[in-house]
């Protein structure tokens, strides 16, 4: 065993007879030799920690069957930035797995705690691959804890259980005991001998899939990219598009050129990822490559900010203002950089700025009239991509520019495309060498004629590393990385808007048993399936289009946007965050943002039409005003409505029920059944399971 220990998640394994008959301070000399080759000095306190923790475990483990266990000690979890305290694997005829969380001197059972050791079973039931076909035992050790109380407990929990029963995918509910029952609970545990080899347990891939929140998180902490992402697929390409931006910084400086780059992806494939790496790799203020990460999704930017200020300051102890004034320096909205721009004509502070979803950016007409009207600017004639990158082409020497490209997902008017900055680049900024992604020209971008003409100029310098224009495969991210349970969830979900029915029913095939997807009329059921998947602290979430505006009748304002920092960051605990199932976030909120659930409430400004004989399904586009329903005409703005549902469709990273409204007609004209009976039922045809109720629910 004491081969593979260097190669080994954890700071200490051994098989639990050797652990048995080793003295508390060879365990632990190993434990803080190892602590050191991962960059982590022990201090006295943690030393202690051990101490106390291993004479527990060998005070219990020798009054159970020890001869099929191994133990392993401070078992890291990449992802999540933390250790399992202990771990007991037990080869068996699959691999049973016990996770041993301490909380020295606790003498209660709190929420958080058990949350903490269910992630932990969940971080290993989704992403260890040695672990998928496990049967997971989670268990909470208050080592003074006596008497049964749940402190902090939530009324929509599991009830707290003497007896391991099973929460879900072979995980079981979390057991809680004081540190002389640890015995008794794993004599609980029943398993048939087997050949699971621990060392190929412990050496299986990692494969984990963060939210976007949770890699800014681990980028920031500088952990490598490969270590936050699965290792095979998405990894690669993340890898592979970031190691090809950090060479065209280089490029740029050590040249003395100024050069546009936009990166093309997938949906979900980790664009603001590869931005944020580059980022927060180039974060340091005084190096003359510190970078800017851009963005005009406000909310993305506020919660962001707000994350890692929180984490640098639970870290670090530095103050929460100084934590934010740190990431406000390359995290920045767009709109207050522009602004900037504006009041001080010098060079920006940056070299190197990353504007994410730059097809968002404003046009000129846009531009103009706000400029107008807000600022007070008459004549304005720029867009905002000839605007932004004259700030940058301020500088004398060198600048980057990395525009990260979406497609589909436009909800906004006056979003300019990606086109309008390539023509910038052509009309007035001729001595910008442009990297293009060998996808920039498929129709989802919108930019084909202006990539064209890009693709046209001539190199004056055919000797140069970069010339003038050139196609980079490597800008193109392919791999989806948003859902690890159903990486064709957008496919389904494109399928289901373009009303193709067989192609949503075989995508749907494929993935509905990993990545649950339900139908209801009834809201309350809804929430009640929600918190029924939900363990430990993933995430559910109420999401609306912002034109739903006939549910409120079940309480769900659409016009009362949540704060998106409560909303995505705050526990249990705070009924302003998403786990409440309280407060709606709309398309506008969650374009960027993930959560784990999701419960989409369907109203009546996209309804489908049945056609003639019901063979040609259009959808039918509506705007609520005043008293009444009002078709939607312009092609624009019903393009928008569509990709709303498309966006409140795709960000869920687990699963998601719809709920469809009954109507209520009458006396409720603007609810009338006929809005939504034709889109619930085409829903039903794509073989999307019903839940069942037996309660009508029209709202009040």
């Amino acid at each position: 065993m004491r081969w593979i220990e260097n190669l080994s998640r954890a700071w200490y394994t051994d098989t639990v007879s050797r652990f048995l008959h080793e003295s508390p301070d060879k365990i632990i000399g190993r434990m803080t030799t190892k602590s050191a080759q991962d960059g982590f000095e022990a201090n006295p306190l943690q030393v202690q920690a051990w101490q106390e923790e291993i004479n527990i475990l060998q005070q219990q483990l020798c009054q159970v069957d020890f001869s099929s266990m191994n133990i392993f000690l401070e078992f890291n979890i990449p992802r999540m930035g933390r250790r399992i305290d202990a771990l007991i694997l037990i080869r068996s005829n699959k691999p049973h797995i016990v996770i041993l969380e301490f909380k020295a001197g606790a003498n209660a059972v709190h929420m958080t705690d058990l949350d903490q050791v269910m992630d932990y079973a969940l971080e290993l039931k989704n992403f260890h691959e040695g672990s998928h076909g496990a049967d997971i035992f989670p268990i909470l050790i208050p080592t003074e804890y006596q008497v049964k109380s749940v402190i902090g407990k939530n009324t929509d929990a599991p009830e707290h259980k003497d007896a391991f029963s099973v929460a879900k995918d072979g995980i079981y509910y979390p057991q809680s005991c004081g540190a002389d029952g640890i015995a008794k609970i794993l004599q609980h545990i029943t398993y048939t001998l087997g050949n699971v080899v621990p060392e190929e347990w412990d050496a299986s891939p990692y494969k984990p899939t963060p939210t976007i929140v949770e890699a800014a998180r681990a980028l920031y902490a500088n952990h490598d990219v490969n270590e936050i992402t699965r290792s095979e697929g998405s990894a690669a390409t993340i890898k592979i598009t970031s190691e090809k931006l950090v060479d065209l910084v280089s490029y740029a400086k050590d040249k003395h050129k100024k050069v546009i780059a936009f990166v093309t992806g997938v949906p979900g494939a980790g664009k603001t990822l590869v931005g944020l790496k580059l980022a927060t790799q180039k974060r340091d203020e005084d190096d003359e490559t510190h970078a800017v990460f851009l963005s005009g999704n406000g909310p993305l930017v506020e919660v962001l900010q707000e994350a890692l200020a929180r984490d640098d300051h639970t870290r670090n102890g530095v103050t929460k203002t100084e934590a934010r004034t740190k990431v406000k320096s390359f995290i920045q909205n767009v709109h207050h950089y522009r602004d900037e721009g504006l009041r001080n004509q010098k060079p920006p502070a940056e070299h190197v700025a990353i504007f994410d979803e730059a097809q968002r950016a404003w046009d000129k007409e846009k531009t103009t009239d706000f400029m107008k009207r807000r600022k007070g600017i008459p004549g304005f004639n720029q867009s905002e991509p000839e605007f932004l990158i004259s700030c940058l082409d301020r500088h004398s020497d060198w600048a980057l520019i990395v525009c990260l490209v979406g497609g589909g997902q436009e909800i906004n008017q006056g979003e300019a495309g990606i086109g309008a900055w390539i023509e910038a680049i052509l009309a007035q900024y001729p001595d910008w060498e442009i990297a293009l992604s060998d996808r920039m020209t498929d129709a989802e971008y919108a930019a084909g004629h202006a990539v064209e003409l890009a693709q046209s100029r001539i190199a004056e310098e055919p000797s140069s590393t970069i010339p003038k224009t050139t196609v980079i495969p490597e800008l193109h991210l392919s791999v989806s990385m948003r859902s690890f349970r159903a990486e064709n969830v957008s496919n389904f979900v494109k399928a289901l808007l373009d009303i193709d029915t067989e192609k949503a029913r075989a995508e749907l095939a494929q993935f509905e048993e990993k990545y649950p997807i339900r139908l209801t009329r009834n809201l309350a059921e809804a929430k009640k399936w929600i918190r029924q998947q939900t363990q430990g602290t993933e995430r559910p979430g109420l999401l609306a289009s912002s034109k739903a505006l006939r549910l409120k009748p079940f309480a769900i304002d659409t016009k009362a946007n949540p704060n998106p920092i409560h909303f995505f960051l705050d526990g249990k605990d705070d009924p302003r965050s998403s786990y409440y199932l309280e407060a709606a976030a709309s398309e506008f909120i969650v374009q960027g943002l993930e959560l784990d659930y999701t419960l989409v409430a369907w109203d009546a400004d996209l309804r489908l039409l049945s056609g003639k004989g019901k063979n040609n399904p259009t959808w039918s586009y509506h705007d609520f005003r005043g008293h009444t329903w009002q078709s939607i005409r312009n092609a624009n703005n019903k393009s928008y409505l569509k990709n709303a549902y498309r966006v409140l469709l795709t960000r869920a990273r687990q699963g998601m029920v719809i709920f469809v409204p009954l109507g209520n007609n009458p006396p409720d004209t603007t609810r009338d059944s006929s809005y939504y009976d034709d889109t619930y039922l085409y829903l039903k045809s794509l073989g999307i399971i019903e839940l069942p109720s037996t309660i009508e629910d029209r709202g009040y």
